[in-house]
């Protein structure tokens, strides 16, 4: 629809506190009236169809394993079924990303990830995270935050505008993603008790969504610690990070409404085994971290990251720290046939910034440069260290070797050993190379929390993943004959 300058002056009217007669509907889900006047329904549907291929080339969908999506869709459309807009259609879509998240956008989107859904432990904890997500849907989230967005652009010289349609378009040009952050915790407690709502009515334990709020909780913790940061602020590829809870009002209204369920549904042990095989973390397409080598059997590449780092992989880059504030960031870019590496590395990567110890060199029979710069960082003076290689006539692979000036000597020869490590994987390599994956197996008498962690396929924190991926807290909490989840290679 188009604002006109009569229908703005409402918003005025609005504001000095005088009746609005325009603009304004009664949400079916809150009961609440809602000033969206920038984006109709309508409008919001025409920008999820826009942003859902974006959403998926950004991701993509996990297809190894049709049977998920279909299990997915079934949890789903029954939460869907028990919304105030089980008219409306709705699409619901299983990325294959090992992120831990899930989030909507308008037009009744909802994407969950493969790494939420191996995180949960029931059917019922994951419909809470749907559910919750339908609600940030029906209660318009996402309509709000664009009117607040735009009248917060308003300035004065908007007074007496008419603004056109265009201010749709714009709003749609934010990209999907931008539509999932800065939802308010009034917004997020809203969506949580709309979520309990429709896990009430399609029959599953609302306690369900306050415990896997404390499982959401231990695993922000793990990342944390294999990122060496303890006690510092949530990693950014994590649901907190984009939906902050209270999650002692959430375990209190779902509390109140489990009284109104009954026999609720949980099944623990139908999820379990329905994930059992799904790939835990990175994908063929990503490539793989083992220990403190990477391979991608795509991409036909390995290389080995200095003793003491780890590893972050993500859909564009590879990121690798240590506990002293060192890392290294390893990507891809493009060159033109011909173009020499030493004049890629200052021309493109540099943008004509003169390195030092600028040098051409030779990796495994790839044409290669390498230089240094000295940059201030907010701890004091860091090192970078650049080394470019090309692999074929238009892909270059880069990495940046940051470390802060005084680890810069010990740390110069581990790096050298990196640079030098990039190699191409044969064909038997590749074919080799195998995802990590779910396994559910059942407890036996005697099983501990330490002999199921030794068969978890890391070299490091192996009893805290184990812990964190089955929700538990001491051995007291395995029984025998209850099914747990164990990562395997293969």
């Amino acid at each position: 629809m188009a604002l006109t300058f009569r229908s703005f002056a409402a918003v005025l009217t609005l504001a000095a506190g005088l009746p609005l007669v325009s603009g304004c509907t009664t949400n079916p889900a809150t009961g609440e009236s809602n000033f969206t006047p920038f984006m109709t329904p309508g409008q919001e549907s025409a920008i999820g169809q826009q942003e859902h291929p974006k959403v998926v080339a950004e991701f993509g969908v996990y297809q190894e394993k049709p049977e998920l999506n279909a299990y997915v869709a079934e949890i789903a459309t029954r939460l869907h079924g028990a919304s105030e807009l089980s008219s409306q259609p709705f699409t619901f879509t299983l990325l294959d990303s090992d992120m831990v998240n899930a989030f909507a956008i308008p037009g009744g989107y909802v994407y969950v990830t493969r790494g939420l859904m191996a995180l949960a432990n029931s059917e019922a904890e994951f419909a809470g995270v749907v559910g919750h997500e339908i609600g940030h849907v029906t209660a318009r989230h996402s309509a709000q935050r664009s009117t607040q967005q735009v009248f917060a652009g308003l300035g004065a010289a908007a007074l007496g505008i008419a603004l056109q349609d265009q201010a749709v378009a714009d709003l749609a040009n934010m990209g999907a993603m931008a539509w999932v952050q800065g939802y308010s915790r009034q917004q997020e407690l809203e969506a949580d008790q709309l979520g309990i709502r429709y896990l009430t009515r399609a029959g599953y334990d609302p306690l369900a969504m306050s415990s896997f709020l404390q499982q959401l909780g231990r695993e922000t913790a793990l990342a944390q610690k294999l990122m060496f940061q303890d006690g510092e602020a949530d990693p950014a590829d994590n649901w907190f990070s984009t939906h902050p809870r209270t999650e002692d009002r959430v375990a209190a209204a779902a509390q109140s409404a489990r009284a109104t369920v009954s026999n609720p549904r949980i099944a623990r042990n139908e999820y379990l085994q329905r994930i059992d095989g799904m790939i835990y973390g990175d994908s063929p397409g990503q490539g793989y971290v083992r220990g403190r080598t990477f391979s991608h059997p795509e991409l036909r590449l390995t290389f080995e990251v200095p003793q003491g780092f780890r590893m972050i992989n993500g859909n564009q880059q590879l990121i690798a720290i240590n506990e002293q504030g060192a890392a290294i960031r390893f990507d891809a870019d493009q060159a033109s046939q011909g173009q020499a590496m030493t004049n890629y590395l200052v021309n493109t990567w540099l943008q004509g910034r003169q390195p030092e110890g600028l040098e051409r060199i030779d990796v495994n029979g790839k044409e290669g440069a390498t230089g240094s710069i000295r940059q201030q960082g907010q701890n004091g003076p860091v090192d970078i260290r650049l080394v470019a290689v090309r692999w074929d006539a238009q892909t270059v692979y880069r990495f940046m070797f940051v470390s802060p000036a005084n680890l810069t000597a010990a740390l110069s020869e581990p790096y050298r050993s990196t640079t030098y490590s990039l190699r191409s994987l044969s064909a038997s390599e590749a074919a080799a190379l195998r995802p990590l994956r779910l396994r559910v197996i059942e407890v036996r008498s005697g099983d501990t929390i330490a002999s199921m962690a030794d068969r978890m396929a890391f070299d490091d924190l192996r009893r805290e993943r184990f812990m964190v991926l089955n929700g538990l807290e001491s051995d007291r909490d395995l029984v025998p004959g209850m099914l747990v989840k164990i990562v395997v290679e293969g």
